[in-house]
């Protein structure tokens, strides 16, 4: 495993994962109905609220974070790309904020949370690295997945581990 996988499942252990994806869920909900986009602006720039969700909706699965899938810049991002590599996750739309500072702080009002990377499906906000990593631990990641009609490459390798 991992080095910064497994302090991604150290780090797991507190602070926002205690709250559980559910209280995320409202949180996007809440921003969905408009109720989590104060400060958002409006207008055509990077981090308008407009611009952001064409950005969200773009694709089934969007990562907003710092750097890239071949070259994260911090633990947290890595830790998103990386389970979403062990899921055999490779067709999703990933941003690096840190090109951006518009879009940095567009996210962040549009979701209404305050930390980066920031993980999509299907336009909805499902959470940062301890929420996915919670979700692959729980195998909630398997099953929204295959809403999007992705099929975790997770389950091929437990059928493989089954016929030995």
């Amino acid at each position: 495993m991992n080095g910064s996988l497994r302090a991604g499942l150290r780090l797991a252990g507190g602070g926002w994962a205690a709250r559980g994806w559910a209280g995320r869920r409202r949180l996007s909900q809440a921003a969905a109905e408009g109720g989590g986009a104060e400060g958002g602006g409006s207008g055509s720039g990077t981090g308008s609220r407009e611009a952001v969700e064409r950005l969200v909706r773009a694709h089934p699965v969007v990562v907003f974070m710092k750097g890239s899938p071949a070259q994260p810049l911090c633990g947290f991002s890595n830790a998103v790309v990386q389970i979403l590599r062990l899921h055999g996750v490779e067709d999703y739309r990933a941003h690096d904020v840190l090109q951006d500072p518009d879009l940095r702080q567009g996210i962040k009002n549009y979701s209404n949370w305050p930390t980066i990377p920031q993980v999509y499906l299907n336009g909805e906000f499902v959470g940062g690295c301890d929420i996915l990593l919670q979700m692959h631990q729980n195998g909630d990641l398997v099953e929204e997945l295959k809403k999007l009609g992705i099929r975790s490459a997770l389950l091929d390798a437990e059928k493989d581990q089954d016929k030995k």
